[in-house]
């Protein structure tokens, strides 16, 4: 299938998604709204990993524990949130998605009581569960709420707001965490409780938004195009299937370990004036510029074929990955902020083209899609490991090597059978 463009899964919601857009609007912008919280708590994760290298006194490679946590969960929840959403629906998983997200946010509070590392762990391993539920509803929902042949023009809109959630989270972090250009000392987490606390209300009242709105049940079903499915073709026989969750893992193992080590590196690299503080605006701009990314690449897909566009940014991402490694001050820097960019349309381009043709394993798809996001909790502590025996700039040969499997994929592990 040239370039990836079409789909041919059909679902039906008291009909088909086809031809029900103005039906699907109002489920489709308070789907949206999700991807927007689950960037923002990713957004904030990254700064948290700087943050308590400083107040709770761990090193690099520990600190990456977060990320393991975050993501380990994923990994851990993605089939079980699969198999309830499709015995209670999608309804269902966002609303439970969103009570574990609360109660996540809101055990930071007495984690930051005790300045517990573990206990930050356990928290945000609870609130990344919740989000497991979200983004397993969430991405598949989007795909099917309108036409099939824009399916990944769709997908990528919603996750503009991701990005948008990912930009803000920095820039809170650097007004409440970092004080005066420099790290806050002496353990002294308040700020931490604070922004938690909020969270956990906000996404309560989303809950509470969800469970008074009627949302379609959009039901997968089979069609003649979809005559493998309809046989009983099982997922790992669909090699663009496997191959997309091969490539997400290796794709979440590179945006989260630059995002692990962004801080870490402007510090070292930028030369004089390199702070916590100003490290933390700049991240908030390299989300910046990743939720600009989206918005530009829904606008190039109707032109490029999402696999073309995919392979191409990948490409350019492998030579940034290099710069960087050369470690040459605020020219390295200023490459590992374009990666970000280049990485923009990469998550929701590989789960569009892994999950096209499955029909009514959609669901059961996504649940392994999304299980291959563990590559986050797992690459990133080898980064730190190589940062803390060699260098930071060292630790990017993980994040190319990555990039080079993306690359792959967006070249020919895409096409369906």
């Amino acid at each position: 299938m040239a370039g990836g463009a079409t789909t041919t899964s059909q679902y039906s919601s008291a009909g088909t998604a086809s031809g029900n857009g103005k039906k699907f609007l109002f489920p489709f912008i308070l789907v949206t709204s999700l991807f927007f919280m689950w960037g923002l708590a990713y957004g904030l994760l990254d700064v948290l990993n700087k943050h308590f290298q400083n107040t709770l006194s761990i090193d690099k490679a520990r600190s990456t524990l977060l990320q393991a946590a975050y993501f380990g969960a994923y990994f851990l929840m993605a089939l079980p949130a699969g198999m309830l959403m499709k015995r209670f629906g999608y309804k269902f998983g966002i609303i439970f998605g969103l009570l574990l997200y609360a109660a996540g946010a809101a055990l930071f509070y007495p984690s930051a009581h005790y300045a517990s590392f573990e206990f930050f762990l356990l928290a945000l391993f609870v609130l990344a569960s919740g989000l497991t539920f979200l983004e397993t509803a969430a991405n598949p929902y989007v795909t099917v709420l309108g036409e099939p042949s824009t399916s990944e023009q769709r997908l990528n809109l919603s996750q503009c707001f991701n990005g948008l959630g990912s930009f803000l989270g920095p820039y809170i972090g650097m007004a409440l965490f970092f004080h005066g250009g420099e790290a806050e000392t002496g353990g002294n987490l308040e700020s931490v409780q604070l922004v938690y606390i909020v969270m956990a209300v906000v996404v309560l009242l989303i809950a509470f938004m969800f469970y008074r709105t009627s949302l379609p049940e959009i039901q997968e079903a089979t069609d003649g195009s979809n005559a493998a499915n309809a046989k009983g073709r099982s997922l790992m026989e669909q090699k663009h299937f496997v191959l997309a969750v091969v490539a997400q893992f290796f794709y979440v193992a590179a945006q989260v370990g630059i995002g692990a080590l962004f801080i870490n590196y402007v510090v070292e690299y930028w030369g004089e004036g390199g702070t916590d503080k100003l490290a933390s605006g700049l991240l908030g701009l390299a989300l910046g510029l990743f939720t600009v990314g989206r918005f530009a690449g829904t606008a190039l897909m109707r032109k490029f074929a999402p696999n073309t566009l995919l392979a191409v940014y990948a490409l350019i991402n492998i030579v940034l990955c290099g710069v960087v490694m050369l470690g040459m001050g605020v020219t390295s820097v200023v490459a590992l902020i374009a990666i970000f960019f280049f990485m923009s349309i990469m998550f929701p381009t590989i789960f569009a083209l892994g999950v096209k043709n499955l029909g009514s394993r959609t669901k059961e798809g996504s649940s392994f899609i999304i299980m291959s996001i563990v590559g986050g909790a797992i690459m990133p502590y080898v980064m730190g490991s190589i940062a803390d025996s060699a260098s930071t700039a060292l630790a990017f040969v993980v994040p190319l090597v990555c990039f080079v499997v993306v690359l792959f994929y967006g070249m020919k592990g895409y096409k369906t059978r």
